[in-house]
């Protein structure tokens, strides 16, 4: 009788765990910018570099606004940044990884979560240094030196930053950005402006929209049912 019980109460639990599942939605969004862009400069200490300029087939410029078909906008960082207070998430499967290619960091803009580990990683047979040398809250600070492709190291940034710096000093137009946050629940703008933040649960959350030269936009949305949310954003 007690194994029955036992059984019918793992049957209970699973259908609620299938529920729980069941009842989260995605968040997906496409952010444009209103009127033009300004333009952005070539990189000519880059093109003047043996190491670096050899890379490119035309000029290498800033990213500074990156604008795809329809005004779409790319390298937004997108993140809920209230409603998942005083929530635990395990640990991400995979580590997200920052290359430096063609004296450059690639991708402009990543995601990652607070504690755990960012791959940083040198595609380029060159050396490389890797400075991140202010924290807005207090992240422990690194320089270190890739000197040859394929070299990888590992750094924990234990504290939420939206947005952590790297620079590279030996190639000084290198700049690569992290936000680090403290869920899986977050997403960068691609090349058309679009992102996904998959399978967050219901609730009432705040959703922020963090691009590096138009600053922090806000929404409010809630999700409910399971349902996807559409959350878009023009920027001025």
């Amino acid at each position: 009788m007690l194994m029955k019980t036992t059984l019918q109460f793992a049957a209970v639990l699973a259908i609620f765990a299938a529920v729980s599942i069941l009842q989260a939605g995605d968040v997906t969004g496409k952010v444009t910018l209103k009127g033009d862009a300004p333009a952005e400069k070539e990189i000519t200490p880059l093109a003047k570099d043996p190491n670096c300029g050899k890379s490119y087939s035309k000029p290498a410029t800033t990213r500074h606004y990156v604008v795809g078909a329809d005004k779409g906008l790319a390298n937004v960082f997108v993140y809920v940044k209230k409603g998942l207070e005083g929530k635990t998430f395990p640990a991400p499967a995979e580590k997200p990884v920052m290359d430096q290619k063609a004296c450059l960091y690639q991708p402009y803009v990543l995601g990652a979560r607070a504690g755990h580990p960012v791959v940083i990683k040198s595609s380029d047979d060159f050396m490389h240094n890797v400075n991140f040398a202010a924290s807005k809250t207090g992240n422990d600070t690194f320089n270190f030196a890739q000197t040859k492709a394929g070299q990888a190291n590992e750094k924990i940034f234990k504290n939420v930053e939206v947005l952590a710096k790297l620079q590279c000093n030996v190639h000084p137009w290198m700049f690569g950005y992290i936000g680090v946050v403290d869920s899986p629940y977050y997403g960068v703008t691609d090349a058309s402006g679009k992102y996904t933040i998959a399978g967050l649960p219901d609730g009432k959350y705040t959703l922020a929209f963090v691009h590096l030269k138009a600053g922090e936009v806000l929404q409010e949305f809630d999700v409910k049912g399971g349902a996807s949310v559409n959350a878009t954003l023009e920027v001025k």
